[in-house]
């Protein structure tokens, strides 16, 4: 029986309560056929982080901590993660955001996908919203942690976004099937590491959003499929402070968008979005505006946003 090598790359950035709390459900997994080594970056935290996860102990876990000295962004930050694992010669590399909670047979679920689909090269799991952390608070008690942020994404090539599939969908076991899908959410991706040494990492020039759905359409248009795995299941505490409309998301996702559009999207969807981008110069939120004139000017990577963590830092 072939014992496989899981590594699970994990950024955190002064949020060390959410990283441990996702390190201690790891360490619950249902672990047969495979290793696991926990690949931890901190992407430059100005709190006691290290520290305390220097003070961790991992059980039947190895990790391995990076520190960063400072913030790199998403993709810079899972890239060192990508070249340690594949440097430990490693099958498979688990791309798992901080704030999430995993069952524990979620790999061992994916494992077994993985043996029964070998064509498959990404994979991304059920993932439900952490009680308490939904969108809405319309539901019962009873439904609380079977609520989905995602399951599989479509990108819509008109509008050029990328969605999560079955979002805010109550699952009542009619969602039990795998299925192949657009992209798989950077916040819980599986892959082989083959795919990652034939399609190298993560984008830098986005810094953060687009980059997991970059990755998955560099790989899907060489004829890689990527399958959203039913039976196994993450639950994620959604931020609600990057949502839509902050100055963030602003920022990153209309500059990223075009970005993106440049690369894949069809020539009527690059027109569309340059007309809209005339309309967010004129008449778009402050850090809209932003991203469209670092977009034209080639100022991607983190971008004008290094002004504002500076003055965030600063206390301003």
């Amino acid at each position: 029986m072939k014992i496989y090598k899981i590594f699970i790359v994990i950024l955190n950035w002064n949020r060390p309560g959410d990283t441990l709390e996702c390190l201690q459900s790891l360490k619950q997994l249902f672990m047969k056929n495979f290793m696991v080594t926990v690949v931890l970056v901190d992407n430059g935290s100005g709190d006691d982080s290290v520290t305390r996860f220097k003070k961790f102990q991992p059980g039947d876990l190895a990790m391995k901590i990076i520190e960063n000295k400072k913030n790199a962004g998403f993709a810079a930050g899972n890239n060192l993660g990508i070249n340690y694992s594949l440097s430990q010669e490693a099958d498979f590399v688990l791309f798992l955001n901080n704030d999430t909670i995993v069952d524990k047979n979620f790999i061992s679920e994916i494992i077994l996908t993985s043996e029964e689909k070998e064509e498959v090269g990404i994979f991304t799991p059920k993932i439900y919203f952490a009680k308490g952390f939904e969108f809405h608070k319309t539901y019962k008690k009873s439904e609380l942690g079977r609520v989905i942020w995602s399951f599989g994404g479509n990108i819509d090539w008109q509008n050029m976004y990328a969605q999560n599939k079955h979002v805010d969908d109550v699952d009542s076991g009619q969602l039990n099937k795998n299925f192949e899908t657009d992209f798989a959410t950077g916040a819980a991706m599986f892959v082989k590491a083959d795919v990652l040494k034939m399609h190298g990492g993560f984008d830098e020039n986005y810094y953060l959003y687009m980059e997991d759905v970059d990755f998955c359409e560099r790989y899907t248009r060489s004829g890689g499929k990527i399958l959203a795995v039913s039976d196994a299941i993450v639950w994620h505490k959604v931020s609600q402070s990057s949502g839509i409309g902050s100055d963030l998301n602003d920022y990153f996702i209309t500059r990223n968008r075009l970005y993106f559009a440049q690369k894949f999207a069809p020539l009527r969807t690059k027109v569309a979005l340059l007309r809209e981008s005339i309309k967010f110069i004129f008449c778009g939120r402050p850090w809209q505006r932003r991203g469209v004139v670092d977009y034209l000017t080639g100022n991607l990577k983190i971008g004008s946003w290094k002004a504002s963590v500076r003055e965030n830092e600063n206390g301003k």
